[in-house]
């Protein structure tokens, strides 16, 4: 093996997906991603059920990611896993068996922040993208998280803002469950809307100081005004679905970019990324590629399957850490609240 080669095996393990992948220095050679279907009977992420299903994913999804990746075990210089930020019993299922199997194989521990992946997942290596350049503004949007960050280098990041409630992913959870469509509920509501008018039904921008974040307000806005037109028009909702997702979607849309188009002002830097699960969100991609003709920015939107929680983010943090040495031990604890 070349000595200049690092393979990485990476576990994603925070919610309610289970990952792993395997990364020869900053290329993915296979990402694997487990998703949970009990959760959809519950409306919601079930935590004990969460840590369950981890139990009986991970090695499955470790042997996969291995066998597709085509990498025996004794190949690999280091293991990544996400200590937080997450659920207390799912990040357990993925530290136990990162810790466990470093052990068997004498091979160096990684911990990784999870929103720092979000972030960095950017420098995974595709011919297809470019890498943002440092010092720039990343907007991390996902079901539990909402911040702008500072990113300085690789491991200098400064949150300039973030949510004091509630996160946007779950402002587009609930209000999905409010119009009665089934979970994860944020999807259905992107494609619906894009069948709709967003300017059909007007929702109030929270007003909220500097460049924080607020959606507890806005969400209880839809519930009223759903109510109020439901009692009018028992059909309201089945009649009017696609103008409703359009409209509020264009609102949270607007929200975030208010506060991008904020920190863009406020610190200079037009080098402008996004990372989470909202970030497959097609109104936001195309508000963020709308913003380089109107703004001038320089924009930079990860694939697809880099959006929603993954191994190859944790593992090209695993491989940065890697080239500097950063490792951790055995004794290292998982955090649920874990901030940059």
């Amino acid at each position: 093996m070349d000595p200049e080669t690092i393979y990485i095996l990476a576990i994603e393990s925070s919610c309610d997906d289970t990952s792993a992948a395997v990364l020869r220095n900053n290329k993915t050679l296979s990402n694997v991603v487990a998703t949970q279907k009990i959760h959809e009977a519950y409306g919601g992420v079930v935590p004990e059920l969460a840590s369950r299903a981890h139990q009986r994913n991970i090695v499955p999804a470790v042997h996969q990611a291995l066998t597709i990746a085509n990498i025996d075990k004794k190949q690999l210089s280091a293991i990544a896993f996400t200590r937080g930020p997450g659920l207390m019993g799912s990040l357990l299922v993925g530290t136990s068996f990162a810790k466990s199997l470093a052990l068997g194989l004498g091979l160096p521990l990684i911990e990784v922040n999870h929103m720092q992946a979000h972030i960095l997942a950017h420098f995974i290596e595709d011919e297809k993208k470019k890498m943002p350049e440092f010092p720039f503004l990343a907007m991390t949007i996902s079901g539990g998280h909402t911040q702008i960050v500072r990113v300085n280098n690789f491991f200098d990041m400064a949150v300039l803002g973030q949510t004091l409630d509630d996160a946007v992913g779950e402002a587009f959870d609930k209000s999905a469950k409010i119009l009665g469509l089934p979970y994860p509920g944020g999807p259905l509501v992107d494609r619906y809307a894009q069948l709709g008018n967003p300017k059909a039904f007007q929702f109030p921008k929270p007003k909220v100081e500097g460049l924080d974040f607020s959606f507890s307000g806005l969400k209880t806005s839809i519930l009223y005004f759903i109510e109020r037109e439901t009692k009018r028009n028992a059909n309201f909702i089945n009649e009017n679905l696609n103008d409703i997702c359009a409209s509020i979607q264009y609102t949270i849309v607007e929200i975030l970019m208010d506060k991008l188009k904020k920190a863009v002002k406020k610190t200079g830097i037009t080098q402008v990324a996004i990372g989470g699960g909202v970030s497959a969100n097609s109104g936001i991609r195309r508000a963020l590629k709308d913003a380089e003709s109107k703004y001038g920015w320089t924009t930079y939107i990860p694939k697809f399957e880099y959006c929603t929680d993954n191994a190859a983010m944790i593992g090209i943090v695993g491989y940065l850490k890697f080239r500097e040495a950063k490792f951790t031990d055995a004794t290292i604890s998982v955090k649920a609240r874990y901030t940059l």
